[in-house]
């Protein structure tokens, strides 16, 4: 019987209003979102999280006051060690939940995982197209926490996952079988600096094969667009931003489908910021329809497409592999698989 440790990895939140303005200051802090000296990143991220905090706040208090990233990173955690449990009866599976930025953080996951004395651990990112701001992010700050044994294995990403898609194309096309004029599908995902994707950041080609394998899913003649949201600081930003292609798509006479193809759990900028701050942006625009796509959450599907990425890391010898339907040829000059390095 082996005991295996599946990480699962995630920016986390915030689970009160106090915790607003220190999860912001983690999140500054990290190189990978700020890449400056360590002393002036600190203070950097000091005044950034303190002018962030008031509008933040303002926006978890209006989800309750509080993310509920964790709870719905716990349920998925469950339902991920139950499929694993069915599949590999023999074993003893635990799923482990590591947080980047806010409680339960990398080096809890990590004492709790070498508590558990795993013979095999997957690392498995809920990032299913790689970033350096979140897979390689969330992985350098596990591997400077781990001391535990176990053989360690990591999915860097999953953009084109059979299942993972098919959760995807299984949802929009309920929307657009219900839908009652033209529609566009919108896929929006996270944005990042235009420097970092010019510096080899495989992250935006992957957002748009995710997006080309879901339309593929749906037969292939779907009106739709891929943009991105979030947008902060002064950097120029990959685009189209979603707020733009929501105008265009109104200008031309489509309601529109948003489908938050890069979040796999409901948060702050699919709950405040698609349900709310873009639908009222919509509707000022006098846009026809207004639908979005929930995260896969705790859908059927994409708990088998976990499961899968899960059984296809620990059947094979490679540290770090993509599921199924990635080749690393496509990722550019940053590829954590083809290097072979864990992070």
């Amino acid at each position: 019987m082996a005991k295996i440790a599946v990480v699962l990895f995630n920016l986390g939140g915030p689970d009160s209003l106090k915790a607003v303005q220190p999860f912001l200051q983690n999140l500054f802090s990290d190189p990978a979102i700020i890449s400056i000296p360590a002393p002036f990143r600190q203070i950097l991220a000091r005044v950034i999280s303190t002018r962030r905090a008031k509008t933040s706040s303002l926006n978890y208090a209006m989800m309750g006051g509080a993310s509920p990233l964790l709870k719905e990173t716990q349920g998925q955690a469950e339902a991920l060690a139950a499929a694993l449990g069915k599949r590999r009866k023999g074993d003893q599976v635990r799923t482990f939940i590591a947080m980047r930025y806010w409680d339960p953080l990398t080096a809890d996951a990590a004492r709790l995982v070498a508590d558990f004395a795993p013979d095999e651990i997957v690392l498995l990112p809920l990032y299913p197209q790689y970033s350096t701001a979140t897979t390689r992010s969330s992985v350098n700050a596990w591997t400077r926490a781990y001391r535990g044994p176990g053989r360690t294995r990591e999915v860097c990403c999953y953009p084109a996952e059979p299942s993972f898609v098919k959760a995807h194309a299984d949802l929009i096309a309920a929307a657009l079988n219900g839908a009652k004029g033209p529609m566009k599908v919108l896929f929006s995902a996270h944005g990042l600096p235009e420097k970092t994707i010019a510096g080899g950041d495989p992250y935006q080609k992957q957002v748009e094969a995710t997006a080309a394998a879901v339309v593929k899913a749906l037969g292939g003649k779907v009106d739709h667009a891929v943009c991105y949201q979030s947008r902060v600081g002064p950097l120029k930003w990959i685009g189209p931003s979603t707020v733009e292609a929501i105008a265009t798509a109104t200008d031309k006479g489509f309601g529109v489908i948003v489908v938050p193809i890069a979040f796999v759990s409901e948060h702050v900028e699919t709950l405040i910021e698609l349900d709310h701050d873009y639908k009222g942006q919509a509707e000022a625009l006098g846009c026809s329809a207004y639908t979005r796509i929930p995260t896969l959450s705790l859908d059927k599907t994409f708990t088998t497409s976990l499961a899968d990425l899960v059984e296809g890391a620990l059947s094979s010898d490679a540290a770090v592999a993509p599921g199924k339907g990635w080749t690393c040829e496509a990722c550019g000059p940053i590829c954590p698989a083809r290097e072979g390095l864990i992070g």
